[in-house]
């Protein structure tokens, strides 16, 4: 979906926000209006994406991108600063799946049609960002498999010292603090069959 259609899936898109990311790593502390509002920005910016997985009718999981020079600043200024045009990125931003449709390739099509979004909008690098948290952490579930092995597999690499820091509180803080999330960067989708 792309331009006003994104506001059609927008409350179902927020609910499930919310929902997974809960989960480790991110641990979000969500709520449904900050999402709505945060999400808003898809339908009004000119070239996002929104990419929705249905179970009938209801939305089971949605991955979202745009050009990076529409992201807040937040995002963009560390590729700024690391040398990197961000009107030359096209950012994949969440990437949510309800736990019970994982591990049947839907990943894969989430990153399949946001790169053929890109590429037709003439964007032959992509970007997202995953947040870090350290390998002891007492909320780290002791089945937790990484997903770099499969955004390895797909041509992304995480970009030494590009990080970019974002504010959400953890779940069961009162407030907001700064959590880090690590660059994955992906160049040659131009060349991708």
């Amino acid at each position: 979906m792309t331009g006003k259609k994104i506001g059609d899936v927008l409350d179902d898109l927020a609910e499930l926000r919310v929902k997974v990311f809960r989960e480790w790593p991110y641990l979000y502390e969500g709520s449904l209006d900050y999402e709505r509002n945060y999400l808003r920005r898809y339908a009004e910016s000119e070239g996002a994406v929104v990419v929705g997985a249905l179970a009938g009718k209801r939305l089971v999981g949605a991955a979202t991108g745009q050009p990076l020079a529409g992201e807040v600043a937040d995002f963009r200024d560390p590729f700024e600063k690391a040398g990197f045009d961000p009107a030359a990125i096209f950012y994949f931003a969440e990437s949510v799946l309800d736990p019970q449709f994982r591990g049947q390739g839907l990943g894969h099509g989430f990153f399949d049609a946001r790169e053929a979004h890109a590429r037709a909008l003439g964007f032959d690098r992509a970007a997202f960002c995953a947040v870090i948290r350290p390998a002891d952490h007492p909320a780290r579930p002791k089945d937790y498999s990484p997903l770099d092995p499969f955004w390895r597999k797909r041509g992304y690499l995480p970009v030494e010292g590009l990080t970019v820091g974002f504010d959400w509180p953890d779940v069961g803080e009162p407030a907001s603090s700064r959590k880090q999330m690590q660059v994955w960067m992906r160049d040659g989708l131009t060349g991708a069959n």
